[in-house]
C-alpha cells in the first residue's frame, strides 16, 4: 500500500457536485492498493496510520495521534499512487491491485480508521 497523507482542518469529496464525505479537524488519506496486499497488510497500515504523532500537543509540539487528537480520517481510494512512471511516457499501473481486491481493501482500511 501506498499512501499520501495530509492533516487537515476540513475535507470533503464531492461527485458530480454532491458532497458524499466529509470530515472537520483529521486526516486526509489518498491511498493506492497494491498486489499483493492483503488484509493484514491493511490492518498494519491503518493502525500506523491511526498512531502517527502528527497533531500538536497544549505546548503545540507534535505530539498526538489521531486518537488523542479525536480527529477523523476520509480515505479516497486513489489508483495512481501504484503507476510506474520509468519507462515512456505512459505511466503503468501494473504494480496496482485488481478492482475487486483493491475495494476490499480500501474499504478495510477506512473501517480501521
Amino acid at each position: 500500500m501506498k499512501a499520501v497523507v495530509q492533516r487537515v482542518a476540513r475535507a470533503e469529496v464531492r461527485v458530480d457536485g454532491a458532497v458524499v464525505a466529509r470530515i472537520e479537524r483529521g486526516l486526509l488519506v489518498l491511498l493506492g492498493v497494491l498486489r499483493g496486499d492483503d488484509e493484514d497488510c491493511a490492518v498494519r497500515f491503518s493502525q500506523r496510520i491511526v498512531h502517527w504523532r502528527c497533531f500538536p500537543d497544549g505546548e503545540g509540539r507534535m505530539n498526538r495521534s489521531l486518537l488523542e487528537s479525536g480527529g477523523a480520517a476520509l480515505v479516497v481510494s486513489q489508483v495512481t499512487l501504484a503507476a510506474d512512471g520509468k519507462k515512456g511516457r505512459r505511466p503503468s499501473l501494473d504494480q496496482a491491485a485488481d478492482p475487486a481486491q483493491a475495494r476490499a481493501l480500501y474499504e478495510r482500511v477506512a473501517a480501521a480508521l
